[in-house]
């Protein structure tokens, strides 16, 4: 219920004499504000824009936004409009029981004083004595369930702010208290999205770590055993443990979280190859093509089982010879295609048989079924050469691109 100091006489018609129209020239603005509350991203903007479109509601010079009361009970003028330079950002006023802004703080009732030179209930702060303030009305504005601040509209003049005007600058508080939950709400939201990609940052940065002295692990098992097939089984499966730890060194990496640039992952894997391959020269075109860990993890190795089986059967043993990598869009599809200048496929090679016979081909097709793409080895059987090229649909990753 709000607190009404009566006046002794009847009210003053309000500016241009139409009440109606008074009133709807009100539910106006209080509209084109809920507008302005609803876009605002800064909360002191927004109560500063309050201030200005209350008080053109009001018809009134000044109005004022007062913060909750500090430790001294002191409310401060955190926006306003009308008041003297130096006002607003600094001057405070009281937030006890005896203030008018402070009871409608304190109590949840709005105050409407119409004649503070008469008022006995309240003090009059010397703020709007200053200014010639005659009549006040206060209005409590809570957001996420607490008392955030309180909402004056002042005037000079005569007249009387009635139970309309009331509703009126009620209005405008609740849609500063829902802005101003939003607003906690949004910074909340962005706090946590902000902790989740620390999160996987950290743990995508953990898992290389890992990946990596695995890594190391296998190489030094590799030294230590002299059986040519152990040693390339061991390289094998290193190459492959590479293309993971890379793609998750692209996780923590870069700004989008999940996402990894194709360019850096598979270019920075075939650096990786050649350094294993030094007889090979091992190239890379690949464009800045955006793609999410899911999609980037499973070309990765598949490019790496590609690669390594160029270095072990395109050149005859011992020798070696350029291989090249390119990557590129193609309309919707991602298409990469591995090129080698060397002796050819086998007569017998059948990329298409059901049942692979080495695990390097069983996982080339599985990782091909996983990325739902087709893969074709072109050139003849005995000739020389091969061009193998994997073409498929680019997963949507929201990118402008």
């Amino acid at each position: 219920m709000a607190v009404v100091e009566e006046a002794p006489e009847p009210a003053v018609p309000p500016p241009g004499g139409d009440p109606i129209a008074y009133r709807l020239r009100q539910q106006r603005i209080l509209a084109e504000f809920g507008m302005d509350a609803l876009r605002s991203r800064d909360v002191r903007a927004m109560l500063q824009r309050a201030t200005e479109l209350c008080a053109r509601g009001m018809a009134s010079r000044y109005c004022k936004f007062l913060s909750a009361p500090d430790g001294e009970q002191r409310m401060l003028v955190e926006a306003g409009v009308g008041w003297d330079h130096g006002v607003v950002g600094c001057a405070t006023l009281g937030g006890d029981l005896a203030s008018p802004a402070g009871f409608a703080f304190k109590t949840g009732e709005a105050v409407i004083s119409n004649h503070l030179d008469q008022e006995e209930r309240f003090r009059t702060p010397d703020l709007m004595a200053d200014h010639g303030i005659r009549r006040a009305i206060n209005v409590l504005v809570e957001a996420d369930g607490k008392r955030y601040g309180v909402l004056e509209v002042d005037s000079p003049s005569e007249g009387k702010f009635d139970e309309d005007d009331l509703a009126f600058m009620q209005g405008f508080a609740n849609l500063i208290g829902v802005a101003i939950e939003r607003q906690h709400a949004e910074t909340k939201l962005a706090e946590a999205v902000e902790h989740q990609k620390l999160l996987t940052r950290e743990a995508s940065h953990r898992v290389k770590n890992s990946l990596a002295l695995v890594s190391a692990m296998l190489n030094l098992q590799m030294t230590e055993d002299d059986d040519p097939r152990v040693q390339r089984l061991l390289g094998d499966a290193q190459a492959r443990i590479t293309a993971i730890a890379q793609a998750h060194d692209q996780l923590w990496r870069g700004e989008r979280v999940g996402l990894v640039m194709l360019d850096e992952l598979v270019c920075g894997l075939a650096e990786s190859l050649n350094e294993q391959a030094a007889n090979h020269a091992i190239s890379c075109n690949a464009e800045p093509i955006v793609l999410s860990a899911d999609s980037a993890i499973p070309l990765g190795l598949l490019m790496t089982e590609l690669v390594t089986n160029a270095v072990k059967y395109a050149y005859p043993e011992g020798e070696g010879g350029p291989i090249t990598i390119n990557v590129s869009l193609d309309g919707a599809d991602i298409v990469m295609r591995i090129d080698d200048q060397g002796q050819g496929l086998p007569a017998d090679f059948d990329p298409h048989q059901r049942r692979p016979a080495s695990l390097g081909m069983r996982m080339i097709a599985s990782l091909s079924r996983q990325l739902n793409g087709s893969i074709d080895f072109a050139g003849p059987p005995g000739a020389g050469g091969t061009t193998v090229t994997f073409r498929f649909p680019r997963p949507d990753t929201n990118d402008p691109q």
